[in-house]
């Protein structure tokens, strides 16, 4: 068995070889494997322009979000990078086989703890798109969020399905995670990715979470809800 660092050393260089393709996503979403490993390639060329989002490109915002995630320490994006593929540069996200049998609705609104620190990452990130369908809970019952293209505008457009913590208090491990975030050097690694602005409202946010100590109440001049929110 392939330890986790062979794993992305493969998804990194290994050949992608392209298997289907996912019909109903917004932009181009095909499904391949790298050296046996199942993974998610969204290239560049098959995005859709946004009138809200026109600097950079969506799959780098991907690969930011998951960067936060990793200096968070809650590792919910799964492993997620930029490389090219048989359609160019794009974004490769390992495959993550979902626990079928789970009401993943009933599961969206309860107050599970790996839920929470998902409300605070998409705080962070500025998620406009969180749907119960980007939630994907493992077969050992660990949750990870994916599709995290609209993330990180300079405006406030926080548009999520877990609202459940709003208004909330925040507990002292999450007030320490934002600590060590606003602490970090990710700055460099993240222009690469996101635009000056970006980084900077990101900053902002984190700022504002550590002196407010509360979850984020829905903005009366953004709809709080995506649509559809499955």
């Amino acid at each position: 068995m392939r330890s986790v660092s062979e794993k992305r050393a493969s998804i990194q260089s290994g050949e992608l070889i392209l298997q289907s393709r996912i019909v109903d996503a917004s932009n181009a979403t095909l499904i391949g494997e790298i050296d046996g490993i199942k993974i998610v390639y969204k290239p560049v060329a098959g995005e859709r322009p946004l009138w809200d989002f026109p600097d950079g490109n969506l799959a780098s915002r991907e690969v930011a979000a998951y960067l936060i995630s990793e200096a968070m320490a809650i590792h919910r994006v799964p492993y997620t990078i930029l490389r090219d593929g048989p359609f160019g540069l794009g974004m490769v996200q390992e495959w993550i086989d979902v626990d079928e049998d789970l009401d993943l609705i009933r599961y969206a609104q309860s107050d599970d703890q790996q839920l929470r620190e998902l409300a605070l990452f998409d705080a962070i990130i500025n998620n406009t798109d969180r749907k119960i369908g980007h939630l994907l809970v493992d077969k050992s019952g660990f949750l990870f969020g994916c599709d995290h293209g609209v993330t990180f505008h300079e405006e406030n457009k926080l548009r999520t399905v877990l609202w459940q913590w709003r208004g909330l208090p925040l507990n002292d491990v999450e007030r320490k995670i934002l600590l060590d975030l606003r602490d970090s050097d990710l700055n460099n690694a993240l222009s690469e990715l996101i635009t000056a602005r970006e980084i900077e409202a990101l900053n902002n946010r984190i700022d504002q979470l550590v002196e407010t100590s509360v979850f984020p109440m829905p903005s009366g001049d953004w709809p709080a809800i995506p649509w559809p929110p499955v």
